[in-house]
């Protein structure tokens, strides 16, 4: 597995040796010892699945005061999967970076706590997965506008698809400092 770090830290895209053959193929999308090699520790509690057709957009969603940690994939399709730091006292606060996953591809992108996270659907229709190290809280549930244009993500589309939540999510600079987690020391 080899690890490709981001301009944001700790946000990494993970590329897994994928062995195949006439068959199809197989590869390893966690493996404990080989994420500990690539300095992660994540352990999972709470494994999700999303179907998604062509132009829907979910995010930019986190969980606060008990962030999640989000290892995501495609098993079918194609998606355009973002991750912006929302840390308070972070010095890349407001800054996002991107990674195009699908199931061709194999890619795996690591978000850690502290993150929203949000992606958008490019085949007709895209399977997508999420590995959570902490339980979904719905009393934790929160999100930032997709469109923010202080964030200016150059999202690769321009009319999404929303939920009736994402498309009335606050911009980061309207979330209360007590809504978003803090830098690390």
């Amino acid at each position: 597995m080899r690890r490709i770090d981001t301009d944001l830290p700790g946000v990494c895209i993970l590329e897994p040796d994928v062995h195949g053959d006439g068959r199809g193929y197989f590869f390893e999308s966690f493996h404990a010892g080989k994420f500990d090699a690539l300095g992660l520790q994540p352990v999972f509690v709470q494994t999700n699945v999303s179907h998604s057709a062509r132009g829907v957009l979910r995010g930019l969603h986190y969980q606060w005061p008990r962030p999640q940690g989000k290892l995501v994939s495609v098993l079918f399709g194609e998606v355009w999967d973002v991750a912006v730091d929302i840390r308070r006292g972070s010095p890349t606060f407001g800054r996002w970076t991107a990674a195009a996953l699908s199931a061709e591809n194999h890619r795996l992108f690591w978000i850690p706590e502290g993150y929203a996270h949000g992606f958008c659907v490019l085949s007709e229709h895209a399977t997508f997965m999420y590995q959570c190290t902490a339980l979904y809280d719905a009393q934790a549930d929160a999100g930032v506008r997709w469109n923010d244009t202080d964030l200016a993500i150059a999202w690769p589309l321009s009319v999404p698809i929303l939920s009736a939540k994402d498309s009335i999510a606050p911009r980061l600079a309207e979330i209360a400092p007590e809504r978003l987690p803090v830098a690390a020391p």
